[in-house]
């Protein structure tokens, strides 16, 4: 299937231009094309990585992906998508910034020959002002400019001639890439799509109007319910593992609305045709068994993390649901109940009833007896009715938690602080 035919069934394109030409170019020969990501943190969020799903995508068909981390721009920020100025960052923080996310870029691409990782810091940081203003600014119209939609959201609350300037940089950055390795086609976010636009018009201006080179974005990601997709009560979902666990960045896509689930299927995996048509039909006939949300969790979790993290959120799933969490070993109950109500204790071995008090899982003594001696109360995994039971926190998990849990749902990881 040409590699843009596939896009549109995955509903995968926004915008293109000249989608004739681009469709007979990449039956023709083998392009190169990129994407570029600013160093604003040290990583990137589900959000990003849908442009390079894409990327990862036209990788497979043969493809040369460039991978740009925007080590120039990221000094700046793009004003897209904001209605305030950015914070600048000091140039030791973009560079941290650009380690990460070029460490993270390196995980998801693979080491191979057929792509190449670019900073657009090498060729923006050699250009005086004066270069910028007769080389480049002469080929940009204030008007035209004005009306992209990225600076005209910002005109009413104001924006600096710094972020305003930010389309130009971009654009030289297409310039750059087209002259020095014959890069064809840029892809970014929907609203990426005047930045993208106003390269090629700078590519034309300059190498002249037969140039061949094209623009794609791909759509806004909404969730059924009209919300922007990635963003939970809890914050974003980090591909950085330090940030969001491979368990709750497994549990993120198994938890997927069924209305959701298929427009991910295609967008996330790389599942065929045939597999993604099987799975939603089981949507629509099976939804109480989640095969679909089950397999999402499975490819996507594998692609960003790996097959050993994916098979560790299994088994605190597994363990979770059945309630054995005797299986888990320490790091294993750090991601499992990392997000559920924590308290602190002591090393020192506590009784039963006297810990469920000091930590206010209980509110008084009184109840904390009728809840052991009914059984509602477990410990790491075993139930205790004994009222003289004594918890000892170097017994399970290095000594460094205790898991309570009351009721059937009900868990606390206690947190040993000295």
């Amino acid at each position: 299937m040409n590699i843009i035919d596939e896009l549109t069934w995955r509903d995968a394109i926004n915008q293109q231009t000249n989608e004739e030409r681009l469709r007979e170019l990449v039956e023709e020969k083998s392009i190169s094309l990129y994407c570029g990501v600013d160093p604003t943190g040290d990583s990137m969020h589900i959000g990003h990585l849908i442009p390079f799903m894409m990327m990862k995508r036209f990788q497979l068909a043969g493809h040369h992906p460039y991978i740009l981390i925007g080590g120039g721009t990221g000094t700046i920020g793009d004003p897209s998508g904001r209605q305030t100025e950015r914070v600048l960052q000091t140039m030791e923080q973009v560079q941290h910034n650009v380690d990460a996310l070029s460490a993270q870029m390196g995980k998801l691409f693979g080491a191979d020959a057929n792509i190449t990782f670019v900073n657009n810091y090498d060729w923006l940081s050699k250009i005086s002002l004066l270069e910028f203003l007769r080389d480049y600014g002469k080929n940009f119209n204030i008007n035209t400019m004005l009306a992209k939609d990225i600076v005209a959201s910002r005109l009413e609350v104001g924006i600096s001639f710094t972020e305003f300037t930010y389309q130009i940089l971009q654009s030289i950055d297409f310039l750059h890439l087209h002259k020095t390795f014959d890069v064809q086609l840029q892809i970014g976010g929907a609203d990426q799509w005047g930045n993208i636009t106003a390269g090629l018009d700078l590519i034309r201006k300059l190498e002249g109007p037969d140039a061949e080179a094209f623009g794609l974005t791909i759509p806004l990601m909404l969730k059924a319910d009209g919300t922007k997709f990635g963003k939970t009560a809890g914050g974003a979902i980090w591909l950085d593992p330090k940030k969001t666990s491979p368990f709750e960045f497994y549990q993120f896509w198994l938890n997927q609305d069924d209305r959701d689930v298929v427009k991910y299927l295609k967008f996330f995996t790389f599942l065929t045709e045939e597999e993604i048509n099987d799975l939603a039909k089981k949507v629509e006939t099976e939804p109480e068994k989640r095969e679909a949300q089950r397999r999402l969790a499975e490819e996507v979790t594998a692609f960003v993390h790996s097959k050993e993290d994916l098979k560790e959120a299994q088994k605190i799933t597994a363990a979770l649901f059945s309630g054995n969490i005797k299986e888990l070993n320490a790091e294993e109950i750090a991601q499992g109940f990392g997000k559920m109500p924590n308290v602190d204790i002591s090393s020192t071995p506590e009784n039963i009833v006297e810990l469920l008090v000091s930590t206010k899982i209980e509110p008084s003594k009184r109840q904390a007896r009728e809840d052991v001696s009914n059984g509602a109360i477990s410990i790491n995994g075993d139930r205790v009715t004994d009222l003289n039971f004594v918890v000892n926190p170097s017994d399970e998990f290095d000594g460094k938690f205790v898991v309570i849990r009351k009721g059937k749902k009900n868990y606390f990881l206690a947190k040993v602080v000295d």
